[in-house]
């Protein structure tokens, strides 16, 4: 027998998909006297207003943005919309 016969042969196991898992995100404070970037990341999730809220699905992008402006912000964890 040779070698490559003796050892057991490697499979990949497939990942079991996350449940998705999305947030509640919304706009506690007034973005005015803030930084320009900072205003533009609120438009950017879709918040325009104080007390204005979006439910994005949670993704590495999402939550970036959501720690560049986590001072003005109240996130909540939701089930699917």
């Amino acid at each position: 027998m040779t070698e490559r016969a003796t050892k057991p042969k490697l499979t990949r196991k497939r990942a079991e998909k996350a449940p998705e898992r999305y947030l509640k995100i919304t706009l506690a404070r007034s973005l005015v006297g803030y930084p320009r970037n900072q205003r533009e990341v609120a438009k950017g999730l879709g918040l325009r207003k104080p007390q204005s809220h979006v439910v994005r699905r949670e993704s590495p992008e999402i939550l970036g943005m959501v720690r560049k402006i986590s001072h003005v912000l109240k996130v909540e964890a939701t089930e699917k919309p």
